[in-house]
């Protein structure tokens, strides 16, 4: 790896009010699953209570209520990355170049200000989250693409496998590339975020490598999390009617996705942009990749018209 362990673990405790509203939001996310579908399981219950088999409205219940929570997750998703995601990405930067931070509530309002900034709207950092995260798995199949012209049996599937691996291990790149716009103070975020990405992919094996053992030992810890909370889940949902079996193991996952995303997540997120700060020290994005990349991928080209002011081309 091509991060130091400790100044991770430094930035993050300078950052403690904002792990602290993580954490509150994604438990809050979690805790909100559990009460939606408990009530929807109650109510489908006492529904079917009356019948030949009683209870069986329970599990469609359930799922009315998962459905629910899902859809507002889903509605809330922009905000969450707004003010959550870059919020904390802004702070971290401002730490990684040595600025001292407020404390407290002030440390939220101050990332706040800082992502309105650089991204006057909500849709625009939205917009240009989805953009990079199209250019990442294009520069992923135009690297492995070569597999393609190799006789060898089998291999292509292989490739095919390796591949989702790596998109997998690239959850935070996207974070990085909007480090980068705060870090350089973009009046461009297309512009900027281009560059970013073209820099990126001149080191990716240096990015993709570190961003590999991180995946690696986040997804293993997120394991024992959850094989940890399963227990007391459990003795929460004996509170409602009805056998809950399955909906242990639901909430199970989406309360360790909740802590993974408040606390484990902002440390390969730190980790990650100090290898890529460092790993781009000195360097200017490489004209090969530009045009390499513009043949490879749509949203590149989206991204460069996006830079350039250039409209979109009408679709038929």
């Amino acid at each position: 790896m091509d991060f130091q362990v400790g100044k991770t673990i430094s930035a993050l405790i300078k950052t403690l009010p904002f792990i602290v509203f993580r954490l509150l939001i994604y438990l809050g996310v979690a805790i909100g699953y559990f009460l939606v579908i408990g009530i929807g399981a109650t109510v489908g219950y006492f529904i079917t209570s009356f019948g030949d088999e009683p209870g069986t409205g329970a599990g469609i219940g359930g799922f009315i209520g998962f459905a629910v929570a899902s859809g507002i997750l889903f509605w809330l998703r922009e905000y969450v990355l707004y003010i959550v995601k870059a919020g904390h990405i802004a702070v971290l930067v401002e730490i990684y170049d040595g600025k001292e931070l407020p404390g407290g509530k002030g440390q939220i309002a101050y990332a706040k200000e800082k992502v309105q900034a650089r991204f006057a709207q909500t849709s625009l950092l939205f917009g240009l989250d989805r953009l990079i995260k199209g250019v990442l798995k294009a520069i992923n199949r135009t690297l492995f693409s070569i597999a393609q012209f190799l006789p060898i049996p089998g291999l292509g599937n292989l490739v095919g496998i390796i591949n989702k691996i790596v998109n997998l291990s690239l959850t935070y790149t996207d974070e990085i590339i909007i480090a980068h716009n705060f870090r350089v103070r973009s009046e461009n975020p297309w512009e900027t975020s281009k560059d970013a990405i073209i820099l990126y992919a001149q080191n990716y094996k240096t990015m993709v490598k570190n961003a590999f053992f991180l995946m690696v030992i986040l997804y293993a810890l997120t394991f024992i999390i959850f094989l940890m909370i399963l227990g007391p889940i459990g003795a929460l949902f004996s509170l409602f009617p009805g056998k809950a079996g399955f909906w242990v193991f639901v909430l199970g996952i989406v309360f360790a996705w909740s802590i993974k995303a408040a606390l484990l997540e902002p440390f390969a997120i730190t980790a990650m942009m100090q290898v890529y700060f460092e790993t781009i020290e000195g360097q200017e994005p490489s004209p090969e990749w530009d045009e390499k990349l513009t043949s490879a991928s749509d949203k590149f080209r989206e991204l460069k018209n996006k830079a350039m002011g250039t409209p979109e081309p009408l679709k038929a």
